[in-house]
């Protein structure tokens, strides 16, 4: 019996990683070509490719209407703007100041300064003459950054109904006279009334009887010594309240006249005080600075 003969195994191949290796080298290959083509793209072919696909597309968005494979027309959606519209920013001209008004501007400036101490002097001297009647709430003084007020009740200067002075009116006026006497500062009177109606052959209304009280202030202020250019009186009549005039404490203290020492430079030039501090540029007098001119020479 013939024996058969023994297969011989295929010998194993241990070359075979050189394919993969040469799959991967020519990727490898390729990944840089693409890299190399990249950089170094043509500027003008690019730019032509970029006007084409930019026309197409406006061009497509344009139309208000497309149809699709049926034939249904449909609208094209626009895009919607998220946030704010830019602005246009319009140049502002700002102005150009002369010589002249730079300077007095200046000048101007330095005055109210010096007139801030000067009525921060005089309204603490008048807290001080003043003191009995401001502790019995019949005078309160009020300091501004450009006025003074000393707002006296009508109890302590006049009879009810009356624009006389009274007796013990006097003194206290004469005590105010001594202060502002030798100041140049403005000087305007105000008279106020309550809502209580008043109608007589002397005074037929509130507006007679403020306009008489405040005048025969300003009568007395003359009469010691304080030159009459520099006085003004005026009448409000009820139409001022710094109270409620429901109630008798309300009515009792609307019942008032009014001394406002004003700055002097403000009332030389003209302009309103608000307007004075808007082209200054001034800003409203804190505690300290007050403290501070005080202090000062």
């Amino acid at each position: 019996m013939r024996r058969k003969k023994k297969e011989l195994a295929e010998p194993e191949n241990h070359e075979r990683w050189l394919i993969s290796y040469a799959d991967f080298i020519t990727l490898l290959f390729a990944f840089f070509v693409v890299m190399y083509s990249i950089s170094s793209v043509n500027e003008g072919k690019y730019k032509t490719l970029s006007d084409s696909l930019g026309e197409a597309f406006s061009k497509r968005q344009s139309e208000s209407a497309i149809s699709d494979r049926e034939g249904t027309p449909f609208t094209v959606v626009q895009p919607i703007q998220i946030g704010e519209e830019p602005m246009t920013v319009q140049p502002i001209e700002l102005p150009h100041p002369t010589l002249e008004e730079v300077e007095k501007k200046h000048e101007l400036s330095e005055e109210i300064l010096r007139e801030r101490r000067n009525l921060i002097e005089a309204s603490e001297q008048m807290s001080e003459v003043l003191a009995p009647f401001i502790e019995k709430d019949l005078v309160a003084v009020k300091k501004h950054d450009f006025w003074i007020e000393l707002e006296m009740n009508s109890e302590l200067l006049f009879a009810s109904g009356e624009a006389e002075l009274s007796p013990k009116a006097l003194p206290v006026l004469k005590k105010v006279s001594e202060i502002v006497r030798r100041m140049p500062n403005v000087i305007n009177v105000e008279g106020h009334t309550d809502t209580v109606p008043i109608s007589t052959v002397k005074f037929p209304s509130n507006w007679e009887l403020s306009s008489a009280r405040a005048t025969s202030v300003v009568r007395e202020f003359v009469n010691e010594g304080i030159a009459p250019s520099r006085l003004s009186a005026v009448g409000y009549g009820e139409f001022h309240p710094i109270a409620d005039n429901s109630s008798e404490a309300g009515r009792f203290q609307n019942r008032r006249v009014v001394v406002v020492l004003m700055s002097h430079a403000f009332a030389r030039y003209g302009a309103d005080d608000e307007e004075r501090a808007k082209l200054l540029n001034i800003s409203p007098v804190t505690e300290a600075e007050m403290n501070n001119a005080q202090r000062s020479p």
